[in-house]
């Protein structure tokens, strides 16, 4: 893993710079009124105020200020296939999490009530595709570090309903960002983590303590007959992550050949 921190950042940084310079070349180029400027304002010796010049790059009329529109208010509630709304998403989620779902759920990091993984506009039913009273749902996913299931509500967002709710086991959709944030920490505090932590050091100087230090990207991994340690056989029956970690302005960390078990809470370097 050092390896290759030190073998990319003097490129990385190299590449900053380079960037930065074709910045500083585009700004010195689009600039309006200073082509062909010196430094005190004047052009072929003659003072020209900054009003005029501005005035002669539009053939003479004054530039009117550049006006940005506030975007407009989103409303409580949408229509038809528009995307739910900040109201509609918390009305569901609200809705979907039962009581009892709540309080017999477990979170990623072990508190009471299943883990959100998203709310999405649900499909309309093959009857009232293209009807524009066709009722409006959403499907809002969980997952229970309690027993490894995914649990699936649909809510109508007309009759605020519950109408259809399914479990399923070894279904591992994609991660939810408190989960890949977990993973994190849960790499940072096992001795596995200790070759992430030697490259955050050598290219901030600084500890890594905490997952907010890093940008992070991760996938869910499943388990592959002879690919992995006996530790990680049930990835895919329990929701096992893969991290690609990121200092922040700074490089990959390449952490690939570990596998971080969330619902075992326990991290493994896959065999070679």
């Amino acid at each position: 893993m050092r390896k290759i921190v030190h073998r990319h950042l003097g490129k990385m940084v190299a590449g900053t710079a380079i960037a930065v310079a074709g910045t500083a070349v585009m700004v010195a180029v689009t600039l309006p009124g200073t082509a062909g400027a010196d430094d005190s304002g004047t052009r072929a010796g003659q003072s020209v105020p900054q009003e005029a010049g501005a005035a002669a790059a539009a053939g003479g009329r004054a530039v009117a200020p550049g006006v940005v529109e506030a975007a407009p208010a989103e409303g409580q509630k949408g229509e038809g296939r528009d995307p739910l709304t900040d109201d509609e998403l918390k009305r569901v989620e609200k809705i979907a999490l039962s009581k009892q779902l709540f309080q017999s759920g477990e979170s990623v990091d072990g508190d009471r009530g299943p883990q959100r993984l998203g709310v999405d506009l649900a499909e309309p039913e093959a009857d009232e595709a293209g009807r524009p009273d066709a009722p409006r749902r959403a499907d809002v996913t969980f997952y229970d570090y309690r027993d490894d299931t995914l649990v699936t509500r649909t809510v109508d967002l007309g009759t605020g309903k519950v109408v259809h709710s399914d479990t399923q086991h070894g279904v591992q959709p994609p991660l939810s960002r408190a989960e890949k944030s977990e993973a994190a920490g849960l790499l940072i505090a096992d001795p596995l983590g200790s070759g992430l932590k030697a490259d955050y050091q050598d290219a901030t100087g600084k500890a890594l303590t905490s997952p907010d230090q890093l940008q992070i990207s991760g996938a869910v991994y499943r388990a592959a007959p002879g690919a992995q340690p006996a530790v990680l056989d049930r990835c895919g029956e329990h929701r096992c992550v893969r991290l690609f970690p990121k200092v922040k302005n700074g490089p990959w960390v390449d952490a690939r050949s570990l596998v971080i078990d969330l619902s075992a809470r326990k991290v493994a370097r896959l065999d070679r």
